[in-house]
C-alpha cells in the first residue's frame, strides 16, 4: 500500500477513526466502517475507497485534493463519488473540476451536493448525516452523523408476535424511529459553533478543532480568525457528555510536547481520559 500522507488511527468501539488534522496544511478524515469522510486537504491513497465526502468549507487545506481524490476513483474504474458542501461552494467547486478536467484532459464524474444548516442525507437504511451551522472567516459546515433503528412503539411491546403481525398488515405502524447521535465533526469553527449545536456536545465521539493552546494568544484575535483555544474547551469542560473528544487542526507553530505540557496544564485529567490530542 502507498503510504504518501501522514494518518493516524483510533479505534472507538466499532467506529474506526483514521485521518490528518493541522492548521494550515492539510485536513482530511475518514470513518470506513460509516463509508465517509470530512473534508479533502489531502487524500491518503487508500482513503480513495470511500464513496462519500462531507466538505466543511473551502480553505485550501480542506478542499484541495478534492480534483486528485476524483481523479483517482476514475482511474482505477471506481464509481464516481459523491461530495457533500456547502451549496455557496458548488458552483465554484464545479468550475474548478472543469478546469482540472481541462488541464489534465481526463473527465472528473462526481456527485456534488448542496448542503446547508438542517439539511439531512440518508446514506443508508441506519446511516443519516445533518449539516449544522459553524462559525469560520467563510461560511462553514458540521456534520452529525446519526444510527437510526426503529423500535417497538410503546404501546405494542405487550403484544406477541403474531399480534403484531396482524397490526403490520392492516397498515399500522407499529414501529418508531429512533437516533444516536454516533460522530459530530465540527471542521474550522469559533467555539459557538460549539454552543450552537448542542447535539455535539451529546455525540459520541465529538471531532473538534483546537487551533491554539499558548495562554499568550489573545481570544479575541482567535476568534476573529474563526477558531478555538483551549481555553475554549476549559470553559466548557463540564458540558462535553461525549465518549471521546478528539482535539485537532493545532497550529504548526507549536511542538507535541509544548501541547502536551500545555493541555496537562489545564486539564490534568482531559476530561476523565477521554479528550485525544491529534498531534
Amino acid at each position: 500500500m502507498v503510504q504518501n500522507l501522514p494518518v493516524k488511527s483510533l479505534v472507538h468501539k466499532d467506529l474506526t477513526i483514521e485521518g490528518y488534522s493541522r492548521a494550515v496544511v492539510q485536513t482530511y478524515w475518514r470513518i470506513p466502517e460509516m463509508k465517509l469522510g470530512f473534508d479533502l486537504g489531502g487524500q491518503p491513497w487508500d482513503f480513495m475507497g470511500t464513496p462519500n465526502w462531507f466538505i466543511s468549507h473551502t480553505h485550501l487545506d480542506h478542499i484541495a485534493a478534492l480534483p486528485v481524490y476524483v481523479a483517482r476513483r476514475r482511474m482505477m474504474k471506481m464509481e464516481p463519488p459523491t461530495i457533500y458542501l456547502p451549496e455557496y461552494a458548488v458552483e465554484g467547486v464545479d468550475r474548478l473540476l472543469k478546469a482540472v478536467s481541462r488541464l489534465d484532459r481526463g473527465r472528473l464524474p462526481c456527485q456534488l451536493v448542496p448542503m446547508s444548516p438542517g439539511v439531512e442525507v440518508a446514506l443508508s437504511r441506519e446511516l443519516v448525516v445533518t449539516a449544522v451551522e459553524t462559525f469560520h472567516t467563510i461560511p462553514s459546515l458540521g456534520y452529525v452523523v446519526w444510527e437510526r433503528r426503529r423500535k417497538l412503539k410503546p404501546e405494542y411491546q405487550h403484544l406477541r408476535g403474531d399480534q403484531i403481525r396482524d397490526l403490520r398488515l392492516s397498515g399500522t405502524e407499529v414501529t418508531a424511529e429512533q437516533r444516536f447521535p454516533r460522530v459530530a465533526f465540527l471542521g474550522d469553527s469559533t467555539a459557538e459553533g460549539l454552543d450552537a449545536n448542542p447535539i455535539m456536545y451529546e455525540a459520541e465521539v465529538l471531532i473538534t478543532e483546537m487551533t491554539f493552546v499558548a495562554p499568550g494568544h489573545r481570544r479575541e484575535k482567535i476568534r476573529k480568525m474563526g477558531h478555538m483555544h483551549l481555553d475554549d474547551i476549559v470553559a466548557r469542560k463540564d458540558r462535553f457528555r461525549n465518549q471521546l473528544i478528539i482535539a485537532s487542526h493545532l497550529s504548526t507553530r507549536y511542538y507535541a510536547r509544548q501541547v502536551e505540557r500545555q493541555v496537562a496544564k489545564m486539564l490534568p485529567d482531559a476530561l476523565r481520559g477521554r479528550l485525544h490530542l491529534w498531534l
